[in-house]
């Protein structure tokens, strides 16, 4: 995972996450607002895919853990909905420690194959503990702004806590990144067998990047239930998992910075970009596409999706990283073409 956002960069970002409410519609703001929940998420996922290279189609169901933790003990234990968030964090992140235990034998496709595992089997548990799940009718939650006490805009108060969880975040993953732990999970990443000969355990290092990136997500599912005020099985169903994998190599695998284009792409791809540019494509081509058949939806997503790869295979972290690279080039052939040639 790269650290070359730098503080400036993370600087426009903060500076940017202010200024958005203020030129936003308050459902723009809500939907902002689970930009900033996605991106927390792809976040903990990028750590252990992009940094460690493990691929997992299983990390929706983290953010089920993480959001059934805080509607359990929201609704049946009386708890203010802002301190279940690292609680919900830790109890996930543990489950995915256990869940590492269990899976880091595997490799590629045979690892994908087991954490694909974890969102059929989290709907099944949910909906066969009636009692402490709600099961399939769900548990309803307070809204945010209720329970605050306050009469403000809602739609602001969860970009505020969305925002500041993934910013906060975003810093932890920064740190991570950089320190002796990041190198363990990019020696893992290049060669397990490099890494076990220098002393680093392959087992314990993936096992803790699964703890650590099901902590994100837990954290994410936390203010997910809180933002939609409402859990049930079909909240976090097995495309969401696939979505956040998605929204990782769109984003560029190992890029900080491209996780922010990630989580963009995953709030807005369905709902706004793809019908966007299928409005483009019929005006420029005055081909008609009906948007509303039947499985139209699910080819959209495709097309924009092999577009975006097609522009930027590495993802919007390396198509950056491209740009910034080739700044200096054009600086130092620019001096030379002013240049009159001899004669």
């Amino acid at each position: 995972m790269t650290s070359r956002i730098g503080p400036a960069g993370f600087a426009a970002l903060v500076v940017a996450v202010a200024a958005a409410p203020l030129v936003s519609t308050h459902y723009r703001t809500y939907e902002l607002g689970f930009v900033g929940i996605y991106l927390a998420a792809l976040l903990g996922l990028n750590i252990l895919t992009g940094l460690t290279g493990q691929i997992s189609l299983g990390h929706g169901a983290f953010m089920g853990i993480g959001a059934y933790t805080t509607a359990i003990l929201v609704v049946d234990h009386g708890w203010r909905a802002l301190w279940t968030i690292p609680v919900a964090a830790v109890v996930t992140g543990l489950v995915g420690i256990g869940f590492g235990l269990a899976v880091t034998r595997f490799a590629g496709p045979y690892l994908a194959l087991a954490t694909f595992a974890l969102p059929l089997t989290l709907t099944g548990i949910v909906k066969r503990f009636q009692g402490f799940t709600g099961g399939s009718l769900g548990k309803n939650l307070p809204l945010l702004h209720s329970q605050l006490g306050l009469r403000t805009n809602p739609s602001l108060w969860l970009y505020i806590v969305a925002w500041s969880l993934a910013l906060l975040l975003f810093v932890l993953a920064w740190a991570v990144a950089r320190g002796r732990l990041g190198r363990s999970f990019r020696a893992v990443h290049d060669s397990e067998i490099a890494s076990t000969a220098n002393g680093i355990s392959a087992r314990w290092v993936k096992t803790l990047a699964f703890g650590l990136s099901a902590f994100y997500c837990g954290a994410a599912g936390a203010v997910f239930a809180i933002g939609v005020a409402y859990v049930n099985p079909d909240t976090f169903p097995i495309d969401l998992s696939i979505l956040l994998l998605t929204g990782v190599v769109i984003g560029g695998t190992g890029s900080l910075g491209g996780m922010v284009f990630g989580a963009l792409f995953v709030e807005f791809i369905r709902t706004t970009w793809a019908p966007a540019l299928v409005r483009a494509f019929t005006r420029v081509t005055t081909v008609h596409v009906n948007t509303h058949a039947a499985g139209s939806p699910q080819v959209i997503y495709g097309l924009v999706l092999l577009l975006v790869l097609f522009a930027a295979p590495a993802g919007a972290g390396g198509l950056a990283r491209r740009l910034a690279d080739l700044v200096p080039r054009l600086r130092r052939r620019a001096p030379s073409l002013s240049r009159p040639s001899g004669l």
